[in-house]
């Protein structure tokens, strides 16, 4: 059984959040402050309950700072895609391309993944994203342009918040 590994950034615009590492990379960030709902989810992507073991996941939890201090543009760390689906780290893989302060559609990752029928699904994909921020599901727009969905504390206000972090002007 692999191990997995979690810690936490205390204090961020948005409130505790908790990160969770294996030894290929990233596993898990949560943006709801809850250590019990964090080791379920974890649990439930990984078949293994993590770790508290801050000095495992500090890369982590150091670019997400930097991020929220806007020190940071670009996330540089090993992702474990083995959490998701195939058909979700397509999709995934995809939103993890578009860039800081930019927006893209569910229909544009759908047809970037060579899918451009599965708009809902990959709505469902971005709905269901294991690393929210580093992976950065808040960057992806409805077709009409508008904010539509956000998994978070806060929902659409928190994506709005984060897309005004990176520049983006949202109108929400």
């Amino acid at each position: 059984m692999r191990e997995i590994w979690m810690g936490t950034l205390a204090e961020t615009p948005l409130g505790e959040i908790w990160v969770a590492n294996s030894d290929a990379g990233l596993v898990a960030v949560d943006l709801w402050g809850d250590r019990e709902r964090f080791v379920r989810l974890v649990a439930r992507l990984t078949g293994t309950q993590p770790l508290m073991a801050a000095e495992r996941v500090t890369a982590v939890t150091t670019q997400l700072d930097e991020y929220f201090r806007q020190q940071r543009q670009e996330f540089d760390l090993p992702l474990d895609w083995s959490v998701m689906t195939p058909f979700q780290e397509a999709a995934l893989r995809a939103v993890a391309a578009v860039g800081y302060g930019r927006v893209s559609t569910y229909a544009q990752i759908a047809q970037r993944i060579g899918k451009p029928k599965a708009v809902r699904a990959v709505g469902r994909a971005n709905g269901s994203n294991p690393m929210p921020i580093i992976i950065p599901c808040h960057r992806i727009l409805g077709s009409d342009g508008k904010l539509h969905g956000y998994g978070a504390p806060g929902g659409l206000e928190t994506k709005a918040w984060l897309l005004r972090l990176e520049g983006y002007e949202t109108g929400f």
